[in-house]
């Protein structure tokens, strides 16, 4: 890697060197945002960041795309650190990255494609959902409740809080600022634009604040530093816990899926070379190993950096591997600039971030033309509001399969009429245990005192439990008139059976 870097071209590195400092910028509100909504101290976001930046920029998998907190993990960051503390959360990030590493060492990155979209973008709507839901209370500056639901139930009491005091007014109005600026940000003229849109809306709010004096809580200062805690002997205990473990599994599925759907966002939108899903799998697991051995935040490619790195005109990684450079210049140098940032503001850029979350466009024409992909995400979304993200994927993934197993499923039935009153009824497809009813109502309403032959030859597929109800058919069907034929061969053996 250091030797294509050293051969690079001045007219290369000038665009990556601009492109890092544009993805910089777009990281610098967001790593912050982040780890505050996650319940965490500011500067664990940046050092995710940075370990995105200069260890996983370096490492093989994809060209462009940069890693970093996502706003897709922090409902579950911030549940596990209010359930286990945060000592635990670097046990938790080092056990997920060890399990991205062996999941790319077996070459199963690729697999993970294999899920559902409708399930990922269920998970990213539930996420969303929580995360504007959450950080309506933080842009009040206001305690939010810690489930979906509670957090749904207290709103009218939010609005109160806002309309009755002078503080949580003041800190709501620049929260809501913050998100109006973000949202006519894209209409602005292509020179304003150059800015990127969370660094503009947060200077604004920060100027503001400090103009108008406003008594609004901001983001509280440690250092860097101070605050990397390495998970001790006593957290990794912690493992044992089964709780503890299906969390891990969660950050592995959410953090893997996310980066190797935004791998293949990002190649779209390059002529570039490809992704290699196993190792950039590895490359993950390798960035959440050593952010979990530093306590810090879990990070997944980001597709807002990573769009951001492509359209600044990125030829090379050393656009990624730099804008860590600079975060890590950021967070030494200059860590007191956090202190003036109000926490409304970091508010309004995830309520905004979280929108983006739910695709709202996307789903009108889903319903119209999948009705069962729109019916997962709404359930699989809804699940993690109402439930936890854990029980809302694995609903979501339960789903997806009886779909599938559903649409597979598909049997049709053919009935003849032969010379002397014998019925022949082909069956044809996959015969499961979700067609039975199909099945059996159909052989039930042909006429009891006609001959009748079942054809199961063109059956792609018979299930055990369709096998025992038409033997069973056949044995009630044939009783009718008597004991079959001696040349008669049971249904479990032969391609079709004869009733009279």
């Amino acid at each position: 890697m250091l030797g294509k870097i050293s051969n690079l071209s001045p007219t290369v590195v000038r665009r990556d060197v601009l492109a890092s400092l544009v993805v910089f910028l777009v990281a610098v509100p967001l790593c912050v945002g982040v780890a505050v909504a996650s319940g965490v101290p500011a500067e664990l976001g940046l050092i995710t960041g940075i370990v995105g930046g200069l260890v996983v920029g370096c490492l093989p998998g994809s060209s462009f795309q940069v890693s970093g907190p996502a706003a897709g993990l922090t409902v579950l960051v911030h549940e596990a650190v209010q359930e286990y503390g945060l000592a635990s959360l670097g046990v938790i990030v080092l056990a997920a990255g060890l399990l991205q590493l062996a999941f790319g060492a077996l070459r199963w990155g690729r697999w993970f494609r294999a899920i559902s979209v409708a399930v990922v973008q269920g998970m990213l709507a539930g996420i969303g959902l929580i995360l504007v839901l959450g950080q309506v209370y933080a842009m009040a500056d206001a305690d939010q409740p810690d489930s979906g639901p509670g957090k749904l139930a207290g709103l009218p009491g939010l609005v109160a809080h806002i309309l009755g005091s002078p503080g949580a007014l003041a800190a709501f109005a620049v929260g809501a600022g913050t998100l109006a600026i973000l949202v006519l940000w894209p209409r602005m003229p292509a020179k304003v634009r150059l800015v990127p849109g969370p660094l503009a809306a947060i200077a604004f709010a920060t100027i503001a604040t400090a103009a108008f004096g406003l008594p609004i809580a901001k983001v509280e200062v440690r250092g860097l530093l101070e605050s990397i805690q390495p998970p001790g002997l006593g957290e990794l205990g912690a493992l044992a816990q089964v709780s503890v473990i299906g969390t891990v599994l969660a950050f592995t599925l959410i953090a893997s899926a996310e980066s190797l759907f935004s791998a293949a966002a990002v190649d779209r939108m390059t002529d570039g070379s490809r992704t290699d899903y196993d190792k950039e799998l590895m490359a993950q697991g390798v960035g959440n190993a050593v952010c979990g051995a530093l306590g810090a935040l879990p990070m997944t490619a980001v597709i807002v950096r990573s769009a951001a790195n492509v359209q600044a005109g990125a030829q090379t990684k050393l656009s990624r591997i730099l804008h860590g450079f600079w975060l890590l210049l950021f967070a030494a140098l200059l860590p007191a600039a956090l202190g003036v940032v109000p926490l409304a503001a970091l508010a309004g850029v995830l309520v905004y971030a979280g929108a983006k979350l739910v695709p709202v466009r996307q789903l009108r024409p889903l319903w119209r033309e999948h009705r069962g992909e729109a019916l997962i995400l709404g359930v699989t979304a809804v699940a993690i509001v109402v439930t936890n993200m854990f029980e809302g994927v694995l609903l979501g993934l339960l789903l997806a399969v009886v779909k599938t197993a559903w649409e597979t499923s598909h049997v049709n039935l053919d009935v003849r009429e032969l010379t002397g009153g014998r019925l022949v009824v082909a069956v044809t497809g996959n015969a499961t245990f979700l067609r039975l009813p199909k099945i059996l109502d159909a052989l039930e309403a042909l006429p009891a005192d006609r001959p009748v032959e079942l054809d199961l030859s063109e059956l792609r597929h018979l299930d055990h439990a369709c096998r025992t109800a038409l033997d069973s058919w056949a044995a009630q069907h044939n009783g009718a008139d008597g004991p079959p034929p001696s040349d008669q061969m049971p249904l479990a053996t032969a391609g079709s059976a004869r009733g009279r």
